[in-house]
């Protein structure tokens, strides 16, 4: 048997065309990547989320010298949000990065470890996470959920 998988997701051509909620999460996410620690990649991300209860959060990227321990903005974020605001499902979240040895205009996308935070945390909360996926300027990608970004993935039931 051959299944097939598709990711839905919207483009627009700039934060210009999004609903005034989205555009002023992706003005967040774009103004914090100004706080990321990243001297060694010279790339700063930054993630801001809306919590259920309408509560703004952000993250930045935290490098370090030893490479395998620093930390990506998106999980910064959701340590920020299990900590600070237990149980509270994040309704939406924008991840913006600036790119100091290039070009910040396309969207970017959360790495594999961040996708798989990602996931477990709506698992967790049990509600889906919108993700709005940006740099400083140009198009913007929103997806529903971030699942969508790891389809056929592993999760706390396979362990059950």
């Amino acid at each position: 048997m051959k299944e097939e998988l598709k990711l839905a997701y919207e483009i627009f051509d700039s934060s210009e065309a999004l609903q005034e909620e989205d555009k002023k999460l992706v003005e967040e996410a774009r103004a914090i990547t100004a706080n990321a620690y990243a001297p060694y990649s010279n790339f700063f991300v930054g993630a801001a989320a809306i919590l259920s209860n309408g509560q703004i959060i952000k993250g930045t990227n935290q490098e370090n010298a030893s490479y395998p321990v620093g930390t990506c903005a998106e999980r910064v974020l959701l340590g920020t949000a299990a900590v600070m605001y237990r149980g509270m499902p994040i309704k939406t979240m924008a991840i913006s990065y600036d790119n100091k040895n290039g070009e910040s205009n396309h969207p970017i996308s959360p790495c594999g470890m961040c996708r798989q935070a990602l996931k477990e945390f709506e698992d967790r909360t049990g509600k889906p996470m919108r993700l709005i996926l940006t740099g400083k300027t140009g198009k913007v990608i929103v997806l529903d959920k971030a699942v969508f970004l790891l389809p056929l993935s592993f999760g706390s039931s396979d362990l059950k």
